[in-house]
């Protein structure tokens, strides 16, 4: 697997060489786009817009238009020469707790590995995080962008997940009026949530979606006749006290009920 970053956690005056490495993959089924005469492919071409010539990667620099066609040349070198010592390391800024973090804010997964040297420092950070249930909040530069990161000790290893600054994050669309909540409403939902708890086990969800997908691509292939799919009958319950009790005893259905104890023998006289 590539690295994606490098870099060194700075830890107060402590520094932790690390590589970031990717923690998720895609996995869904992806298309070309066809001319849909004669199924030919159809292919994007870079060309330049003043000779009509067709680039390569390599032909490529990057420009920024300060003016109406008017750009000021901006090289690798040119990025690297603004980057300070801070910038070239993930600087832990402070900790926090997790819980006070809104989920919106995260936006990519890294696994941490600890480069040659750096193991002690590594687990005794990840230790000491761990035991006080806190994460840190940090920043880097990654590629030519400054980013906000969230160090988050795992059971054996480190998790850092890129973040978003608070002016990329969009407010609400619209505002919505919040109506009283009835008691018995409530503590009906909070009853039907207790019946659906249950340990979070990654390897039980599977994209169903994308199996069923691949299914029709190989019936397609082999000539075989396509089924819709069932729809599911829609409920018909409109109160939300009825729906939220036939929520609750669908998911008792099949729940092993409770053995009742036995009561105890009583001793016989002269036993």
């Amino acid at each position: 697997m590539a690295v994606s970053h490098k870099g060194a956690i700075s830890f107060g005056l402590v520094y932790i060489p690390v590589a970031l490495y990717t923690a998720t993959q895609d996995n869904d089924v992806h298309f070309n786009q066809l001319h849909k005469e004669d199924h030919s492919r159809i292919r994007y071409k870079k060309t330049c817009a003043h000779c009509g010539k067709e680039v390569t990667g390599n032909d490529i620099t990057k420009g920024f238009e300060y003016d109406k066609d008017k750009y000021v040349i901006m090289t690798d070198e040119d990025f690297e020469k603004i980057k300070t010592e801070k910038d070239k390391t993930i600087q832990i800024l402070h900790f926090a707790d997790l819980d006070t973090i809104n989920p919106i804010y995260y936006e990519k997964s890294y696994h941490t590995v600890p480069e040659t040297g750096g193991e002690k420092a590594f687990e005794l950070l990840r230790s000491a995080m761990k035991d006080e249930n806190k994460v840190a909040i940090a920043k880097t530069v990654m590629g030519n962008k400054e980013t906000l990161l969230a160090i988050i000790p795992a059971q054996n290893d480190i998790m850092i997940s890129t973040m978003f600054f608070e002016d990329d994050i969009k407010e609400i669309p619209k505002s919505f009026l919040r109506p009283t909540l009835n008691e018995g409403e409530l503590a009906m939902a909070k009853t039907l949530i207790k019946s659906m708890v249950k340990s979070f086990d990654p390897s039980s969800y599977k994209d169903e979606y994308q199996e069923r997908l691949r299914d029709l691509i190989e019936k397609k292939i082999s000539g075989k006749e396509i089924v819709a799919a069932k729809e599911e009958a829609p409920s018909n319950v409109i109160d939300l006290m009825d729906a939220l009790k036939r929520s609750i005893e669908q998911n008792q259905v099949g729940t092993p009920a409770k053995k009742k104890r036995a009561p105890a023998k009583k001793s016989q006289p002269g036993a």
